[in-house]
Formats: C-alpha cells, sequence, structure tokens
C-alpha cells in the first residue's frame, strides 16, 4: 500500500525531461527576440544617425524644375537639358484623371502611407523574387521619387543606406508639411517626359500642342506612363510598340485601382498611340543659353555619355556639369569647318579633336560640318573606323625607335624594294620610287613608307604595340608591319597622344568633365593624373624631326605658320584597288605646340560610293582647317619653342643639325662638329597623283659622321642617299594611288 502511494522514479523523470526542454526553448526565444530587438535599436540608431545629416529640402526645391546645365570652361551655359520652358500646372489645371493615372501606375497606396511604404517594400521585394510585376515596380513611393528628383541624384555612387535613409527621412517630413494633393503636384511638375520636356503640362503641349484639360483618357494614361523611361516609352518615335505597352500598362492599373471601369480602359486602349501628336510640339520654346546648340552639339554629347557612365541620368539629375570646353575656340572652330575653309563638297565630312597638352583637357571638338537639324548625330571626333595614315608613323615607328633602341636623328634607314615576309605584296610609296639610303630625320619629313615599315620591323610589333598602348592607343587584334603606315583611330586619340610628344613624354587620358555638383550641393572634381608615356628624349627628338614637316620637303607646307613654334604630320589613305579613281579616302592632319595638340580628318562617310573620293584640288582641306584653328588658338595663348632635354644633344651631321641621346652607343660615333658630307640631289619625278616635286638645299643626303669608334661609326654610318622632296605649292597630300594592296584588306596608306 505503502508502494502504491509513493510516486515511482520513473514517474517523475519524464516531469524532469519536459520541464527543461521547456526552459532551453524559452531561452532561444528570449535570445531572438533580444537579437531582434538590438537590431532594431540599431537600425534605428543607424537611421537617426544619417536622417540627422540629411539636407534641408524647401517648397521651392520640390516646386522647381530639375534642370541639367552644362557650362564651358569660363562659366558659360553651354546646354540646358530641359531647355523647353516649362509651364508649371496649377492644382486646378490637373484632371484628377492624370493624378490618378498617375497614382494607379507609379503609388497606389499613395494615399495610405506616410512617405515610406512598407507593405510596397515587401510587394517590390517579392515581385522581384517570382518575377511578377503587376504595373508597380520599386520600393520608393511617389514622396520618396520626389525628393529624389529634388535633392539627390540617381548616381550609381549615391545608392547607399546613408543616402536612402535621407531619401525616407525627408520623404516622411514631407508628408509632415504638405498634403497629398500638394506632394501630388510637385510632382507632375517636376518629372521629366522625354526630348528636353519636364512636367507634364508641359509635355501636353509638346506631344499633343493642348492643355492638360483638353487631353483624352488615352493621351494622359500615355503621359503617366512616360516618366518610369522617358526614352522607350515615347510615342513620336518610329517603333511605338513599347509606347503602346506602357500606356495600356497605366490604363490596367487604372482599372485594378476602380479608377476606371475595363470598358473605358477597352476603348482607350484601341486609340492609336500616334493619335493627336502635334509635330509642331505646340507653343513649347527654348530657354535661350550662351550658344547655339549645334555649334556644341559634338561636345554636349559626350559630356552626357560621361555622365551616364559615371552613373549619373543628366536628364533627371539636376545637375551642374562644368567642362573643359574653351567657347570662343569651339565657335572659331565650327565656323572655319562650316563658312571659312573650303570643302569639296557639303558631304565632305570633318572630325576635330582639340586638347590641352598639360592635363589632358578637351578643350575644343567636332564631330561634323552641315550637318542641318541634328542633335547629337554622328560625333566623327570620335568614331575609330578610318584609317590615320602616316599620322600613326612617329606613334608605331620613329618614336618606338627611339624609346627603345636609342636611335638618333641621323640614324640611316634604307628606302629600297621591301617585299612584306610571307607574301608577294610590294611596298609603295606616293611616287613609286626608291630614295636609297637616307636619315630617320629626312624619312620622316618626307614621310616615306618603306623606311617607316622597315624602322617598325627593326623594333618589333610588341614595342611598338607597347609604346602604342602608353598613348592610349590600342586594338583587340595584333598590329602587323602594315599598320606602321595606318591603323585605325579617332581624332581624340591622335591628338591625345600628340600631346604627350608636346609636353615632355606624359601622357594624360583626354577629359571633358571638370565637376559636377549634384542637387544637395556635393560638387565632384575631375583632375586624371598623368603617366609617363616615354622619356624626354623621345618626346624631343621627335618634336624635333616633326618640326621638318611644315618646311622645305615637308608634307605640311599649306599648315606652316610664321612665328608659331609647332611640329606635326600629315596622313592619307587611298583606295585599296586601283578600281576607284576619284582621289584619296582619308586626309589628316596633326600638329601640336605646347599649349593645343590638334588632330583633324577629312573624307566622306560612304568613301567607296561614286564622287566621294577626294580630289587632289581638296587634299590640303584638313592642313589648312589646322592652320585656320592654330592660328586661333596661339594668338590666343602663344607657346614658346621647346627646350632640349639635358640627356639630348645637338651634333652637325653633314651640316645638318642632328640629334642623338648621350648615353647611347650612337653619341660615342659622332663629333658635334662633323662634316664629312657628299650630298647629292636628284629630281624627283612626278607621281601619280602628278605632285609636282622640287629638291631642296637643306635635304641632302648624309654621309657617314666622323667617329674615334670603329664599332660606333659602323652603326651609324650615313650612306649618301638621295634628296626627294614634296610639294610646296601643289596640293599636299597622298601617296600613290595606284600603290598596291596591303596584305590586310584595309585602305592602303600612303606617304603623306
Amino acid at each position: 500500500m505503502n508502494n502504491q502511494a509513493r510516486p515511482s522514479r520513473a514517474s517523475q523523470r519524464p516531469g524532469k525531461k519536459k520541464a527543461g526542454r521547456g526552459s532551453v526553448v524559452k531561452r532561444v526565444l528570449l535570445w531572438i527576440l533580444g537579437l531582434f530587438v538590438l537590431a532594431v535599436v540599431a537600425g534605428a540608431c543607424v537611421f537617426f544617425y544619417y536622417a540627422s545629416s540629411a539636407p534641408k529640402i524647401s517648397r521651392s526645391e520640390l516646386a522647381s524644375q530639375t534642370t541639367t546645365t552644362i557650362y564651358d570652361a569660363n562659366n558659360n551655359v553651354i546646354s540646358r537639358l530641359g531647355a523647353q520652358k516649362r509651364e508649371y500646372a496649377s492644382n486646378s489645371e490637373i484632371p484628377s484623371t492624370l493624378k490618378n493615372a498617375v497614382v494607379a501606375i507609379e503609388d497606389r497606396r499613395f494615399y495610405k502611407h506616410h512617405g515610406v511604404d512598407p507593405v510596397r517594400i515587401m510587394g517590390a521585394a517579392v515581385a522581384d523574387i517570382t518575377h511578377r510585376s503587376s504595373g508597380m515596380q520599386g520600393g520608393s513611393t511617389l514622396t520618396q521619387q520626389l525628393v529624389k528628383l529634388s535633392v539627390f541624384s540617381t548616381s550609381d555612387a549615391d545608392r547607399t543606406l546613408k543616402r536612402k535613409a535621407q531619401e525616407a527621412w525627408l520623404a516622411i517630413n514631407v508628408e509632415r508639411h504638405f498634403s497629398k494633393s500638394q506632394i501630388l503636384g510637385f510632382y507632375i511638375n517636376k518629372v521629366y517626359m522625354g526630348n528636353g520636356v519636364y512636367g507634364m503640362k508641359t509635355a501636353a503641349q509638346y506631344y499633343y500642342g493642348k492643355d492638360l484639360n483638353e487631353l483624352s483618357l488615352a493621351q494622359l494614361a500615355m503621359l503617366a506612363g512616360i516618366p518610369q523611361s522617358p526614352t522607350y516609352y515615347n510615342p513620336t518615335t518610329g517603333n511605338t510598340k513599347y509606347a503602346t505597352q506602357r500606356r495600356n500598362q497605366v490604363l490596367d492599373a487604372m482599372v485594378r485601382s476602380k479608377y476606371i471601369s475595363q470598358s473605358q480602359a477597352t476603348a482607350a486602349k484601341k486609340v492609336s498611340i500616334k493619335d493627336g501628336l502635334d509635330p509642331d510640339h505646340g507653343n513649347t520654346s527654348d530657354n535661350s543659353v550662351q550658344v547655339k546648340e549645334k555649334v556644341v552639339d559634338s561636345y554636349v554629347k559626350e559630356v552626357l555619355s560621361q555622365l551616364e557612365a559615371k552613373g549619373y541620368n543628366p536628364y533627371t539629375d539636376g545637375l551642374k556639369v562644368h567642362t573643359n570646353l574653351d567657347l570662343s575656340a569651339q565657335k572659331h572652330l565650327y565656323n572655319a569647318a562650316n563658312n571659312s575653309v573650303a570643302f569639296q563638297s557639303d558631304k565632305m565630312q570633318t572630325g576635330v579633336a582639340v586638347v590641352d597638352p598639360n592635363n589632358g583637357q578637351i578643350i575644343a571638338m567636332l564631330g561634323g560640318r552641315k550637318t542641318g537639324n541634328v542633335v547629337y548625330g554622328l560625333n566623327r571626333a570620335v568614331q575609330t573606323d578610318r584609317s590615320s595614315g602616316s599620322t600613326v608613323k612617329p606613334l608605331m615607328d620613329y618614336g618606338p625607335a627611339i624609346q627603345y633602341l636609342k636611335w638618333p636623328t641621323y640614324k640611316s634607314v634604307e628606302d629600297t624594294k621591301f617585299v612584306y615576309p610571307g607574301t608577294n605584296k610590294v611596298l609603295h610609296d606616293f611616287d613609286n620610287q626608291y630614295k636609297g639610303t637616307m636619315t630617320m630625320r629626312e624619312a620622316l619629313v618626307q614621310s616615306r613608307n618603306v623606311p617607316a615599315i622597315r624602322t617598325l620591323q627593326t623594333v618589333g610589333i610588341s614595342r611598338a604595340t607597347k609604346f602604342l598602348k602608353g598613348v592610349g592607343i590600342s586594338q583587340s587584334k595584333a598590329y602587323t608591319l602594315q599598320n606602321g603606315i595606318g591603323i585605325y583611330v579617332s581624332p581624340l586619340q591622335i591628338a591625345a597622344a600628340y600631346a604627350a610628344f608636346a609636353n615632355g613624354g606624359t601622357y594624360y587620358k583626354p577629359y571633358y568633365i571638370n565637376s559636377i555638383t549634384t542637387q544637395d550641393g556635393n560638387t565632384i572634381t575631375y583632375s586624371p593624373s598623368g603617366k609617363r608615356a616615354m622619356s624626354k628624349a623621345t618626346a624631343y627628338m621627335i618634336t624635333d624631326m616633326l618640326k621638318g614637316v611644315f618646311t622645305g620637303q615637308g608634307s605640311a607646307t599649306k599648315a606652316n605658320l610664321s612665328g608659331v613654334y609647332q611640329a606635326g604630320k600629315t596622313g592619307s589613305t587611298d583606295y585599296p584597288t586601283t578600281s576607284h579613281p576619284d582621289g584619296e579616302m582619308d586626309s589628316w592632319m596633326a600638329g601640336y605646340t605646347k599649349n593645343y595638340s590638334i588632330a583633324i580628318w577629312t573624307g566622306y562617310d560612304h568613301p567607296m560610293q561614286a564622287g566621294s573620293g577626294i580630289t587632289k584640288a581638296y587634299q590640303n582641306t584638313a592642313q589648312l582647317l589646322y592652320k585656320n584653328l592654330m592660328q586661333y588658338l596661339d594668338s590666343k595663348n602663344h607657346a614658346t619653342n621647346w627646350s632640349m632635354p639635358s640627356t639630348v644633344e645637338a651634333v652637325t651631321v653633314n651640316g645638318t643639325r642632328q640629334l642623338v641621346i648621350k648615353d647611347s652607343k650612337w653619341a660615342l660615333g659622332v663629333t658635334s662638329s662633323s662634316a664629312l658630307s657628299s650630298s647629292s640631289s636628284s629630281s624627283a619625278s612626278s607621281s601619280s597623283h602628278s605632285k609636282s616635286e622640287s629638291s631642296a638645299s637643306d635635304s641632302s643626303s648624309e654621309s657617314r659622321p666622323s667617329s674615334s669608334s670603329s664599332s660606333a661609326a659602323s652603326s651609324s654610318s650615313e650612306s649618301s642617299s638621295s634628296a626627294s622632296s614634296a610639294a610646296s605649292s601643289a596640293p599636299a597630300a597622298s601617296s600613290s594611288a595606284s600603290q598596291q594592296q596591303q596584305p590586310a584588306q584595309q585602305p592602303a596608306a600612303t606617304g603623306q
């Protein structure tokens, strides 16, 4: 009986076990709760810490137009995005149908939240995970969007936790101080609507030539749908597929929100998206800027591209963008290309880039001429689909020879028959002649093809490629020998590369934008640092040789300017076969002073069409445009002559001033008084371009310099050569039209 009354041990143990398990679960739950509370507190602390530094926002900022303004280097306004005037719509002018359409598609819970909508955030997250959408995407409310448009940018760099916290805080405060109707009005008047138009009242005029209260349901739905992507949903484009889809999406959203009936939506969907569009854009007009749009078109186009590459939306971010543009130089360039300098026809085009050698700033650019009403059209200054011709010789052939082999300017080079290795293709020059042995200086000044290719062959493709890369030029495909007389490159690349010669060997990546100021007052300044691309000796020796291009036997005598210390190189390309008799395909002029580097391409956009070759009379156009522009620029900022670096020594070889690197083997084989010479000159026959030629006394052939070292003398021996000369009176430019096709199927580079 006693045993029955006493609880057994077995009966006690299970109870203890249950109590133990409950205690563990309770502890875990308490820990989870504690961590949750801690996370909430920490998050709140972080939120309020970031929110405390949020910028101020006022009614004027909420109501103002978010126009991005672009300035030149002297703070002149050159462009405004949103240039059309904006008509501000009062609350009474905004139809309730438009308000309903905006709310339905952008923020259907607009009237239920207080600036930030947790439900919307969760819904957006689920939609992203499940790849489903019901007409509302993203977690930002209309109020948050308004705040972003008013004080923040859309740059990727600004999409931080701090910025999102500030955005949410400001949205909550906006909701406290303004009614829903006011907030909706601010948004409708501020949002970007494409084609430079801000605000839906202005958009109604621009697209339909009507006031908002005159628009149909279909038209109002179209306006409400545009802000998400003004480019894709533009109803005035040729492809209206996306605009139609977006309008119908807005109508469906309005049905779901019970703002309209299904029958109303169906009827509106049947209306053509083109219905009612006004080609004259109503009564919208442009705000004044300090320069005609066409004059700065190509430059502004590249600025916009750079802004987008940096993560900004120039159409909605309301930026102040200060550029490096010299407006006076830009105006002069535009007028010269369109009016002052003669071109073969209005279809003959040009691409021009001007760079400051001392910092890489792009101070002027022209992407074309006689472009009509085209805005943001083809920018030929940055296109890389035309061959450089001989402008590449200092960059790929002779520059590397000095940099890596330490050649002196009097180094002997051979202008004799050359067959591309592994082929039967014979390389010819513009005059179909071979001049024998000549100095590197003569070969570069006279722009002889064969010596250039032989020099590249000696240098090697790998070292030449390295040199090109150092001055900002590269391509995915490996270079070949024939690239020594022509590569596909843009005028901007040539101008920036030649700038390294001008400043003593430092390459600066060219850039347009000096600073960007966002709506919240944050300013970012850009000033890229340069990288040493070559020695001072190489830069100076190339420059010294290229000075001769403008005089005597040089190929750029038409660009010569008295009293201007400049160096430069011409370039031209012939057609790949003799079946196109119209002239040259491309004609280039690139030159520089210590203050400016200019590269100019001229030619036709469709060179294979009949009548698209540059005839002899206009093969100097690039030179004449260069001369016109450089004369103006140097008058503004006159450049001094270059100073010879301590690593270079001037010597006299055969009566001609030459240069040699002091620590090279070549310096041992020559003295400053070397005077042995046996010069000869020969009159060159007329080329296939009927180019007249005359000999020049200062370019007589070089003989062996006196030497105290037999090995050095052997290396630097200069054989007697025939002097050749380029035209000094006839239009300069091209090498032979009869030049044979090169191994690769590309335009044949000529010798000039």
